[in-house]
Protein backbone atom coordinates (compact mmCIF):
# COMPACT_ATOMS: atom_id res chain seq x y z
CA UNK A 1 0.00 0.00 0.00
CA UNK A 2 1.27 3.41 -0.91
CA UNK A 3 -0.06 6.26 2.13
CA UNK A 4 0.66 9.90 1.47
CA UNK A 5 0.71 12.66 4.30
CA UNK A 6 -0.11 16.44 3.88
CA UNK A 7 1.14 18.06 7.15
CA UNK A 8 4.23 17.70 9.26
CA UNK A 9 3.47 20.27 12.08
CA UNK A 10 3.78 19.72 15.45
CA UNK A 11 1.46 16.37 15.76
CA UNK A 12 1.93 15.32 11.98
CA UNK A 13 5.48 14.54 12.03
CA UNK A 14 5.90 12.00 14.86
CA UNK A 15 2.30 10.43 13.38
CA UNK A 16 4.18 9.59 10.37
CA UNK A 17 7.35 8.67 11.78
CA UNK A 18 4.91 5.89 13.18
CA UNK A 19 2.96 5.25 10.41
CA UNK A 20 6.09 4.47 8.40
CA UNK A 21 8.12 2.46 10.84
CA UNK A 22 5.88 -0.29 10.94
CA UNK A 23 7.31 -1.01 7.59
CA UNK A 24 4.14 -2.22 5.83
CA UNK A 25 3.45 0.65 3.10
CA UNK A 26 5.37 3.01 1.38
CA UNK A 27 4.75 6.07 2.97
CA UNK A 28 5.32 9.89 1.52
CA UNK A 29 5.18 12.96 2.51
CA UNK A 30 4.55 16.58 2.26
CA UNK A 31 4.24 20.13 3.39
CA UNK A 32 4.76 23.08 2.02
CA UNK A 33 7.07 24.30 4.68
CA UNK A 34 10.46 22.87 3.21
CA UNK A 35 12.26 22.55 6.56
CA UNK A 36 9.85 20.10 7.79
CA UNK A 37 11.03 17.66 4.60
CA UNK A 38 14.09 18.40 5.81
CA UNK A 39 13.70 17.23 8.81
CA UNK A 40 12.06 13.73 7.47
CA UNK A 41 15.70 12.87 6.65
CA UNK A 42 16.37 12.18 10.56
CA UNK A 43 13.66 9.72 10.85
CA UNK A 44 15.07 5.96 10.78
CA UNK A 45 12.36 5.04 8.28
CA UNK A 46 13.58 7.68 5.70
CA UNK A 47 14.68 5.86 2.71
CA UNK A 48 13.00 2.94 3.26
CA UNK A 49 9.53 3.12 4.17
CA UNK A 50 9.47 6.73 4.40
CA UNK A 51 10.72 9.56 1.20
CA UNK A 52 9.95 13.25 1.10
CA UNK A 53 7.66 14.64 -1.96
CA UNK A 54 8.20 18.04 -3.55
CA UNK A 55 4.22 18.63 -4.65
CA UNK A 56 0.75 17.17 -3.99
CA UNK A 57 0.96 15.62 -7.61
CA UNK A 58 4.14 13.13 -6.78
CA UNK A 59 0.66 11.72 -4.14
CA UNK A 60 -1.43 10.65 -7.37
CA UNK A 61 -0.42 7.04 -7.01
CA UNK A 62 -1.30 6.81 -3.56
CA UNK A 63 -4.05 4.38 -2.45
CA UNK A 64 -4.54 6.96 0.87
CA UNK A 65 -4.11 10.30 1.36
CA UNK A 66 -3.82 11.19 5.09
CA UNK A 67 -4.25 15.36 6.34
CA UNK A 68 -3.13 16.76 9.16
CA UNK A 69 -3.12 20.80 8.74
CA UNK A 70 -3.90 23.29 10.94
CA UNK A 71 -7.77 24.04 10.23
CA UNK A 72 -10.51 23.68 7.35
CA UNK A 73 -9.72 26.69 4.87
CA UNK A 74 -6.62 24.97 4.61
CA UNK A 75 -7.42 21.17 3.93
CA UNK A 76 -10.47 22.54 2.00
CA UNK A 77 -7.77 23.88 -0.35
CA UNK A 78 -5.62 20.78 -0.07
CA UNK A 79 -8.32 18.75 -1.52
CA UNK A 80 -10.27 21.09 -3.53
CA UNK A 81 -7.74 22.89 -5.15
CA UNK A 82 -7.15 26.74 -5.73
CA UNK A 83 -5.26 29.43 -7.09
CA UNK A 84 -4.20 27.87 -10.18
CA UNK A 85 -3.21 24.40 -8.02
CA UNK A 86 -4.80 21.45 -8.60
CA UNK A 87 -6.32 19.90 -5.11
CA UNK A 88 -6.32 15.68 -4.45
CA UNK A 89 -9.77 15.84 -5.56
CA UNK A 90 -8.05 16.26 -9.05
CA UNK A 91 -4.97 14.63 -8.67
CA UNK A 92 -5.90 10.72 -7.11
CA UNK A 93 -7.34 8.17 -8.85
CA UNK A 94 -11.15 6.87 -8.40
CA UNK A 95 -11.02 4.40 -5.28
CA UNK A 96 -8.95 5.97 -3.43
CA UNK A 97 -9.14 7.42 0.02
CA UNK A 98 -8.62 11.10 1.74
CA UNK A 99 -8.39 11.17 5.84
CA UNK A 100 -8.46 14.24 7.37
CA UNK A 101 -7.08 13.76 10.81
CA UNK A 102 -7.00 17.29 11.74
CA UNK A 103 -9.88 18.90 14.07
CA UNK A 104 -12.09 20.43 11.04
CA UNK A 105 -14.97 22.18 10.93
CA UNK A 106 -17.72 19.20 10.69
CA UNK A 107 -19.66 21.30 8.29
CA UNK A 108 -17.14 21.98 5.91
CA UNK A 109 -16.33 18.22 6.19
CA UNK A 110 -19.65 17.75 5.89
CA UNK A 111 -19.51 19.78 2.46
CA UNK A 112 -16.72 17.78 1.04
CA UNK A 113 -18.09 14.35 1.54
CA UNK A 114 -20.52 15.04 -1.50
CA UNK A 115 -17.91 16.30 -3.78
CA UNK A 116 -15.40 13.59 -3.17
CA UNK A 117 -17.94 10.70 -3.75
CA UNK A 118 -18.49 12.11 -6.95
CA UNK A 119 -15.17 11.54 -7.66
CA UNK A 120 -14.96 8.28 -6.58
CA UNK A 121 -13.25 9.07 -3.68
CA UNK A 122 -13.71 8.06 0.11
CA UNK A 123 -13.72 10.44 2.87
CA UNK A 124 -12.98 9.71 6.10
CA UNK A 125 -13.06 12.39 9.25
CA UNK A 126 -10.16 10.96 11.77
CA UNK A 127 -9.35 13.79 14.46
CA UNK A 128 -7.00 13.02 17.19
CA UNK A 129 -6.87 13.82 21.22
CA UNK A 130 -3.67 13.00 23.18
CA UNK A 131 -1.21 16.00 21.98
CA UNK A 132 1.92 15.80 20.84
CA UNK A 133 3.70 12.93 23.78
CA UNK A 134 0.91 11.11 22.56
CA UNK A 135 1.76 11.03 19.04
CA UNK A 136 5.17 10.34 19.19
CA UNK A 137 4.12 7.08 21.16
CA UNK A 138 1.28 5.99 19.43
CA UNK A 139 -1.05 6.09 21.75
CA UNK A 140 -3.49 8.70 20.48
CA UNK A 141 -7.07 8.43 20.65
CA UNK A 142 -8.73 8.49 17.45
CA UNK A 143 -12.12 9.22 16.46
CA UNK A 144 -13.48 8.02 12.77
CA UNK A 145 -16.81 8.91 10.88
CA UNK A 146 -16.72 6.48 7.42
CA UNK A 147 -19.35 3.86 6.85
CA UNK A 148 -18.37 0.06 7.19
CA UNK A 149 -16.31 -0.80 4.01
CA UNK A 150 -14.30 2.57 4.38
CA UNK A 151 -13.38 2.36 8.07
CA UNK A 152 -12.38 -1.58 7.90
CA UNK A 153 -9.69 -0.11 4.90
CA UNK A 154 -8.14 2.16 6.93
CA UNK A 155 -8.25 0.74 10.70
CA UNK A 156 -4.85 -0.96 10.03
CA UNK A 157 -3.52 2.43 8.93
CA UNK A 158 -4.84 4.45 11.62
CA UNK A 159 -4.28 1.55 14.35
CA UNK A 160 -0.04 2.79 13.83
CA UNK A 161 -0.96 5.90 15.34
CA UNK A 162 -3.15 5.72 18.02
CA UNK A 163 -4.15 2.88 20.87
CA UNK A 164 -7.84 3.64 20.79
CA UNK A 165 -10.22 3.77 18.11
CA UNK A 166 -13.79 5.34 18.05
CA UNK A 167 -15.87 4.56 15.68
CA UNK A 168 -18.53 7.60 15.71
CA UNK A 169 -20.71 7.64 12.66
CA UNK A 170 -21.81 8.67 9.57
CA UNK A 171 -18.65 10.78 7.61
CA UNK A 172 -18.80 14.02 9.48
CA UNK A 173 -19.82 12.87 13.26
CA UNK A 174 -16.32 12.71 14.65
CA UNK A 175 -15.14 15.81 13.95
CA UNK A 176 -18.42 16.81 15.39
CA UNK A 177 -17.68 14.76 18.55
CA UNK A 178 -14.14 15.97 18.16
CA UNK A 179 -15.13 19.71 18.42
CA UNK A 180 -17.73 19.30 21.06
CA UNK A 181 -14.75 17.28 23.42
CA UNK A 182 -12.49 20.30 22.45
CA UNK A 183 -15.11 23.04 23.73
CA UNK A 184 -15.61 20.85 27.09
CA UNK A 185 -11.91 20.73 27.82
CA UNK A 186 -11.40 24.54 27.02
CA UNK A 187 -14.28 25.03 29.66
CA UNK A 188 -12.37 22.85 32.41
CA UNK A 189 -8.81 24.51 31.38
CA UNK A 190 -10.63 27.96 31.74
CA UNK A 191 -12.30 27.00 35.20
CA UNK A 192 -9.47 25.30 36.35
CA UNK A 193 -7.29 28.86 35.59
CA UNK A 194 -9.78 30.84 37.24
CA UNK A 195 -10.06 28.80 40.47
CA UNK A 196 -6.21 29.01 40.85
CA UNK A 197 -5.91 32.98 40.26
CA UNK A 198 -9.14 33.35 43.37
CA UNK A 199 -6.59 30.59 45.39
CA UNK A 200 -3.57 32.49 45.06
CA UNK A 201 -5.19 35.84 45.57
CA UNK A 202 -6.42 34.20 49.00
CA UNK A 203 -2.52 33.20 49.35
CA UNK A 204 -3.10 29.80 49.55
CA UNK A 205 -0.59 27.24 48.37
CA UNK A 206 -1.16 26.75 45.13
CA UNK A 207 0.17 22.68 44.58
CA UNK A 208 -1.68 21.82 47.49
CA UNK A 209 -4.59 23.53 45.85
CA UNK A 210 -3.89 21.16 42.55
CA UNK A 211 -3.89 18.43 44.85
CA UNK A 212 -7.27 19.30 46.45
CA UNK A 213 -9.01 19.89 42.73
CA UNK A 214 -7.23 15.96 41.57
CA UNK A 215 -8.33 14.28 44.90
CA UNK A 216 -11.80 15.39 44.84
CA UNK A 217 -14.65 16.33 42.07
CA UNK A 218 -12.94 19.03 40.25
CA UNK A 219 -10.78 16.68 39.08
CA UNK A 220 -10.82 17.52 35.21
CA UNK A 221 -7.74 16.64 32.15
CA UNK A 222 -6.64 20.06 32.79
CA UNK A 223 -6.33 19.96 36.57
CA UNK A 224 -4.03 16.71 36.20
CA UNK A 225 -1.97 17.61 33.36
CA UNK A 226 -1.64 21.31 33.16
CA UNK A 227 -1.55 22.58 36.64
CA UNK A 228 1.78 22.07 38.43
CA UNK A 229 2.89 20.55 34.87
CA UNK A 230 2.72 23.95 33.02
CA UNK A 231 0.40 26.57 35.02
CA UNK A 232 1.92 26.30 38.80
CA UNK A 233 6.12 26.76 37.71
CA UNK A 234 4.81 29.30 34.85
CA UNK A 235 6.00 27.10 32.26
CA UNK A 236 3.29 27.39 30.29
CA UNK A 237 4.26 24.83 27.66
CA UNK A 238 1.69 22.55 27.45
CA UNK A 239 2.02 21.68 23.85
CA UNK A 240 -0.93 23.07 22.20
CA UNK A 241 -1.23 26.70 20.82
CA UNK A 242 -3.55 28.77 22.20
CA UNK A 243 -4.97 29.88 18.67
CA UNK A 244 -5.72 26.29 17.81
CA UNK A 245 -7.77 26.07 21.12
CA UNK A 246 -9.97 29.37 20.09
CA UNK A 247 -10.38 27.95 17.07
CA UNK A 248 -11.77 24.78 18.19
CA UNK A 249 -14.41 27.24 20.44
CA UNK A 250 -15.16 29.11 17.35
CA UNK A 251 -15.96 26.17 15.27
CA UNK A 252 -18.21 24.54 18.63
CA UNK A 253 -20.03 27.32 18.72
CA UNK A 254 -20.96 27.10 14.39
CA UNK A 255 -22.68 24.26 15.89
CA UNK A 256 -24.62 25.75 18.49
CA UNK A 257 -25.60 27.95 15.70
CA UNK A 258 -26.25 25.16 13.47
CA UNK A 259 -28.93 23.71 16.00
CA UNK A 260 -29.94 26.58 17.38
CA UNK A 261 -29.61 25.58 20.71
CA UNK A 262 -29.03 28.33 23.36
CA UNK A 263 -26.02 27.04 25.01
CA UNK A 264 -24.67 30.09 27.15
CA UNK A 265 -21.68 28.46 28.84
CA UNK A 266 -20.28 27.43 24.97
CA UNK A 267 -20.80 31.22 23.79
CA UNK A 268 -19.13 32.79 27.24
CA UNK A 269 -16.53 30.31 26.90
CA UNK A 270 -15.80 31.20 23.08
CA UNK A 271 -15.86 34.69 23.97
CA UNK A 272 -12.98 34.70 26.65
CA UNK A 273 -10.69 32.83 24.61
CA UNK A 274 -10.96 35.40 21.80
CA UNK A 275 -10.29 37.87 23.92
CA UNK A 276 -7.25 35.98 25.86
CA UNK A 277 -6.25 35.34 21.63
CA UNK A 278 -6.62 38.79 21.11
CA UNK A 279 -4.03 40.03 23.73
CA UNK A 280 -1.51 37.15 23.70
CA UNK A 281 1.38 36.82 21.95
CA UNK A 282 2.20 35.20 19.07
CA UNK A 283 2.40 31.05 19.11
CA UNK A 284 0.94 31.30 22.49
CA UNK A 285 0.31 28.35 24.53
CA UNK A 286 -2.93 27.73 25.90
CA UNK A 287 -2.19 27.52 29.05
CA UNK A 288 -1.18 31.12 29.15
CA UNK A 289 -5.42 31.31 29.36
CA UNK A 290 -3.93 31.70 33.22
CA UNK A 291 -2.35 34.45 32.39
CA UNK A 292 -5.35 36.09 30.79
CA UNK A 293 -7.44 35.02 33.74
CA UNK A 294 -4.72 36.61 36.35
CA UNK A 295 -4.56 40.34 34.35
CA UNK A 296 -8.26 40.37 34.89
CA UNK A 297 -8.61 39.56 38.13
CA UNK A 298 -5.62 41.88 39.18
CA UNK A 299 -7.59 44.70 37.00
CA UNK A 300 -10.72 44.12 39.12
CA UNK A 301 -9.21 44.25 42.81
CA UNK A 302 -7.52 47.47 41.67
Amino acid sequence: MRIGFVGLGMMGFPMVENLAGGGEAEVLAFDRDRGALVRLSTLPSYGDTLSACEDLAALARCDVVITMLPNSAITSRIIEGGGGETGLSGILARGATIVDMGSSDPMETLRLAPLLEAAGIAFVDAPVSGAVAKARAGTLAIMAGADDDTFARVEPILSRMGSTLIRCGAVGSAHAMKTLNNYVYAAGLLAVSEALAIAERLNLDASIFADVLNASSGRNVASETKLKQFIIPRDFAGGFALALQAKDLATATKLKEVTGLDAQLLGLCDAVWRRALEQAEPGADNTTIYQHVARRTAAVAT
